[in-house]
């Protein structure tokens, strides 16, 4: 990818990004994914007007991407970011495989705007009793049985 095409796309992801914040319907982050060249999908964060708290900019172009492309994966695609993705973003990002990631301020930067998101990276090493939300596991055969019907279903997918 040429520079002049990550500039413009970053440069789209920042425009976006104060049009979700200006318009009150989230924070000061956007979006896009592009593949071959053209945008397949923007986002900006819509937390506050969706009343979603995983209305991440990211996770708005990653749901549109995967509808228009109609797959859980983003193949050949490239992720342009207002911000360094957050942790959930990042796990969603894993999970769509794209190409590469490109973003403009990074988490440090969002922290000293008042989005420090540095509390879940502290979390997520933690062992489950020394998280700050409590989680508990109860094992249920039938949880287990699911599992086994699915590996016995072969030939399907894995993500």
């Amino acid at each position: 990818m040429e520079p002049a095409d990550i500039r413009r796309y970053l440069l789209r992801a920042v425009t976006l990004s104060r049009e979700g914040m200006s318009s009150g319907r989230g924070g000061p982050f956007g979006c896009v994914i592009v593949r071959d060249g053209a945008i397949l999908s923007e986002g900006y964060n819509q937390v506050l007007s969706d009343k979603d708290p995983t209305a991440h900019a990211e996770i708005v172009a990653i749901r549109e991407a995967c509808r228009r492309l109609g797959s859980f994966q983003l193949e050949g695609c490239f992720i342009f970011s207002s911000c360094e993705p957050c942790p959930m973003c990042l796990g969603a990002i894993y999970w769509a495989r794209p190409e590469a990631v490109y973003y403009v301020n990074s988490r440090a930067e969002a922290a000293d705007a008042g989005f420090d998101d540095a509390f879940i990276y502290e979390q997520i090493v933690l062992q489950e009793d020394e998280r700050s939300i409590l989680f508990i596991r109860v094992p249920l055969a039938e949880g287990v049985e699911v599992f086994r019907e699915w590996v016995a279903l072969g030939g399907r997918g894995t993500y």
